[in-house]
């Protein structure tokens, strides 16, 4: 059990995450989202993988594969335009 499985009101939301550092906040999700953006590759449109962190994780050509490469490995994917 993580600190976000308690169940927080609005209030103690709110003060848990102003005590984050910029590292903690930077972390925040880094395990549980994607990002999938538009790119080009050899003048071709395809879609790159990132983690929350910005880290690049793979290229793939088409969205609908990206978001299911997320999935498969238990993150949320989040569009990036």
């Amino acid at each position: 059990m993580n600190s976000f499985d308690i169940d927080f009101d609005s209030d103690k939301a709110a003060a848990y995450l102003r005590q984050l550092s910029p590292q903690d906040f930077a972390g925040f999700g880094l395990d549980h989202v994607a990002y999938v953006r538009p790119v080009t590759v050899d003048d071709a449109p395809a879609f790159s993988v990132h983690a929350a962190d910005g880290t690049p994780l793979t290229v793939l050509a088409e969205r609908d594969v990206a978001f299911a490469t997320v999935r498969q490995n238990d993150m949320e994917p989040l569009s990036v335009h």
